[in-house]
């Protein structure tokens, strides 16, 4: 049993529920007050990795398991699914197990990777965590879900490229220890979204064209003014609501938010890089997988050090770029051009060490 650095991430930022908590009535400010709360406790436990000493050759293809809370707080909770169990007769149990699933099947098929530590480790959820808890979260060693409180958020087991962001907090675990505060934070939840999305495009066989480039679409209640908790491709038009407040994310570095909440906008910044990929992406068409997503892997698992920024990861997808493709080939001059549109000028090759993958 060995403990890993790890960071509690949320698929719904700080900045939407204290908006709530400010804003809305009673039953609104209660939830979103009652969701800080829990998640400040969920920060509070100490996370434990289990490693599976058996050789990756003879694992299981896939592993997973959902429990359910039952509404309590405590973890995991009861077994509800697992493994060559049948489909379960509550909807949050299977979209968990699901999308787990879909995850998996996207790191395996695209990169060869086994799970999200390289190695098979089992991906654990837990569904009906607390009363009306309105977020979904990487704990360091699992998902947890709420069931939001039907208003605000519906149940957030039902966006799959929600559960895909949340597991890729687990890649990054794993592979960089990558931190969370500022801009080394911003990047770790662009790099969520990022495969949050492909894993979505993966699954449903989109294009770059087709994809609504969307992430956590299905999570907002009818009520609600917007279309997603955040857009790749528009950032800061997900929401305009009276309760929510507006869409903070900006898509240019001059946009960039200066602010200690939030451990620094690790959810607000990350809309540039988003934007960034999105750019990328439409211009090399096709499937975003395939050529961008692969150069973003190898970023995660063989350059990035933990304490990376906006330009090293710029500078860093550009050489790898040239390394796979061609000096001055297409996908790197959309990379470069990608990221000069939202200020992060990359005119010359840099040479950025390289780590032993993991």
């Amino acid at each position: 049993m060995t403990s890993l650095p790890h960071h509690v991430c949320a698929a719904i930022p700080p900045h939407m529920l204290d908006e709530i908590a400010g804003r809305g009535g009673r039953p609104e400010r209660a939830g979103a007050r009652s969701t800080i709360e829990q998640m400040s406790l969920l920060g509070t436990e100490r996370a434990q990795t289990f490693f599976d000493l058996l050789p990756a050759a003879v694992r299981p293809r896939k592993q997973r398991c959902v429990y359910d809370a039952q509404g309590g707080r405590r973890l995991p909770g009861q077994l509800a699914r697992s493994e060559r169990q049948p489909v379960h007769a509550d909807p949050e149990v299977n979209e968990a197990f699901d999308g787990a699933g879909a995850t998996w099947d996207f790191f395996e098929r695209v990169f060869g990777r086994k799970s999200i530590d390289g190695h098979g480790v089992r991906l654990d959820a837990t569904v009906h965590y607390g009363t009306k808890f309105q977020n979904a979260m990487w704990n360091g060693h699992q998902i947890v879900y709420g069931d939001g409180d039907g208003r605000v958020f519906t149940r957030f087991t039902a966006s799959l490229d929600v559960i895909a962001h949340e597991l890729t907090h687990g890649l990054t675990q794993y592979a960089t220890a990558l931190g969370y505060s500022g801009q080394t934070g911003a990047l770790n939840e662009h790099l969520s979204d990022a495969f949050g999305i492909m894993v979505k495009q993966f699954t449903h066989r989109q294009t770059v064209d087709d994809s609504d480039w969307l992430i956590g679409a299905e999570l907002l209640g009818s009520d609600v003014a917007g279309v997603a908790v955040r857009s790749m491709a528009a950032p800061g038009t997900a929401y305009d609501d009276q309760l929510l407040g507006r869409d903070p994310q900006p898509w240019h570095m001059s946009g960039y938010v200066q602010t200690a909440a939030d451990n620094g906008g690790v959810h607000i910044n990350s809309g540039i890089l988003n934007h960034a990929f999105y750019l990328a992406a439409k211009e090399l068409g096709g499937y975003s997988w395939e050529v961008l997503g692969r150069i973003w892997y190898i970023a995660i698992v063989e350059r990035l050090t933990s304490d990376a920024g906006f330009a090293d990861f710029a500078r860093a997808t550009f050489d790898i770029a040239g390394e796979q493709h061609g000096v001055n080939s297409a996908p790197q001059r959309a990379i470069r051009e990608a990221w000069n549109r939202v200020g992060l000028p990359v005119a010359v090759s840099v040479s950025i060490p390289r780590r032993r993958a993991a």
